[in-house]
């Protein structure tokens, strides 16, 4: 029974030790987060900036799009735009999972 006792005790210290680096290991940032992009002058008027992220240009660009209700009330998936979001979008209706792809020829 004593040996028993000794992995039991053995399993429990190794436990706390890849806990104890999980905890102390820095956090890194992506790629992404770090980059800065250089905004065509019609996406800079929509987003406020000249020079941004890219997940900060698709959060205002969202910011915007709530603040003027571009969304359409039944397929809220579907992003109307107005007539300062149609020169970046296009002025068909767009799902929201396409904005990505049209934002690349506004972002440098």
């Amino acid at each position: 029974m004593a040996k028993k006792r000794k992995t039991a005790v053995k399993r429990k210290t190794a436990a706390k030790k890849t806990t104890a680096k999980k905890k102390t290991g820095a956090k890194r940032k992506s790629g992404l987060t770090q980059m800065t992009y250089s905004l065509s002058p019609e996406l800079a008027a929509i987003v406020g900036g000249k020079s941004m992220t890219r997940p900060m240009v698709v959060k205002k660009l969202w910011v915007y799009i709530k603040a003027k209700k571009c969304q359409d009330p039944k397929n809220r998936r579907m992003i109307v735009p107005d007539a300062k979001l149609a020169e970046v979008l296009g002025k068909k209706p767009i799902d929201m999972l396409k904005l990505a792809t049209a934002l690349n020829k506004h972002i440098k």
